[in-house]
């Protein structure tokens, strides 16, 4: 039964029922590319303000380049930075190690182990970095010594803690312990953001805890952790400047007395600005490969075609296939729920 109650009406065979209206409508327009006039005006005068910033740069004789380059590389300057790269990977390295335990704390059931995790964070994260670093700095006037042995019994090892812990063990001390609270809540964070489900199924699996963490977790969690370790990795690396309450001849603290010395102010913090963007861009290099090969898996790319590339020949299924599919269809025809049925 027809849905109108009109007859349809067909053109008389042979004749061109030429181009629909609508069709002819399309084809009078003009395309118009969408204009963007403040994004041009914004553009240039962000242009116009990094000019007049390279020119300042380049002709105002205050920033002293003469003095600049020849600061740049002293031997004091590299010592100093080498200090302070010692200080960023002791930190680091003692501080991830150490907040990996702790996060694992605080995803443990064990009320205890949940506790004294939490304690410890929320201690290291509310005392400033500076009170820790004195606090480490003046340990000997606490504890003369430190003896191993039986808890609440005898020694049997000892240490002087004023020769054991100097400047530079306190200052590690101080930054790989103050690291460690915000390195347990980054790894907290990225394996909590694994799915569950994937545990359930290698524990369905028979794969053992460890291995799971080691093979399931740890991989996908790096993802998630990665971003905000490289972050607070540059963030103590910039920081150690705070060691130098400790007298600790670090890259900043020689930068300040070379210009207390001769009263080169400007182009000597030049040279830490230099060297502190330098040694950044180096560790967000890094970032970006150790991120890239973290992302296996997780982001597909669509290989490029090449054109001149010919295709591969047919295999014996692929020639054989729309026969195949023609006799199935045959065989289905009546059927309603065969997938080459014809539709009704």
């Amino acid at each position: 039964m027809s849905l109108t109650s009109y007859p349809a009406v067909h053109p008389p065979a042979g004749a061109d029922p030429g181009p629909e209206p609508a069709a002819q409508e399309h084809e009078t327009l003009e395309v118009v590319p969408l204009r963007h006039p403040w994004r041009w005006v914004a553009a240039a005068a962000t242009a116009v303000l990094l000019a007049q910033f390279v020119n300042g740069l380049v002709t105002n004789p205050g920033w002293e380049w003469d003095v600049f380059a020849r600061f740049i590389t002293t031997e004091t300057i590299l010592h100093a930075v080498w200090v302070t790269l010692q200080l960023t990977f002791y930190g680091t390295v003692v501080g991830f190690a150490l907040g990996i335990v702790l996060a694992f704390m605080r995803l443990s059931a064990s009320p205890f182990l949940r506790a004294v995790s939490y304690a410890y964070i929320w201690a290291f994260r509310s005392i400033p970095l500076i009170v820790q670093l004195l606090f480490w700095f003046n340990l000997a006037y606490l504890y003369k010594e430190l003896e191993f042995g039986i808890p609440f019994g005898p020694g049997f090892v000892s240490f002087d803690t004023m020769n054991l812990v100097g400047a530079m063990s306190a200052a590690v001390l101080g930054l790989a312990l103050h690291q460690a609270a915000y390195a347990a809540e980054i790894v907290r964070g990225g394996v909590l953001a694994v799915d569950s489900g994937q545990l359930e199924a290698a524990a369905a699996l028979g794969i053992p805890r460890l291995r799971q963490l080691r093979r399931i977790v740890l991989p996908q969690a790096m993802r998630s952790i990665l971003p905000n370790a490289a972050n607070e990795i540059i963030s103590l690396f910039k920081g150690t400047s705070i060691v130098s309450v400790m007298a600790i001849g670090e890259f900043f603290y020689q930068v300040q007395v070379v210009y207390g010395r001769n009263g080169r102010v400007v182009p000597l913090l030049m040279v830490a600005t230099a060297w502190y963007i330098l040694l950044t861009t180096v560790l967000s290099v890094l970032q970006h490969y150790v991120e890239r090969h973290y992302a296996k898996g997780a982001v597909r790319r669509a290989r490029p075609q090449n054109p001149q590339k010919k295709p591969p020949d047919p295999t014996p299924w692929s020639r054989s296939a729309p026969s195949t599919r023609a006799s199935a269809r045959s065989r289905c025809s009546a059927a309603s729920t065969c997938p080459y049925a014809p539709e009704r």
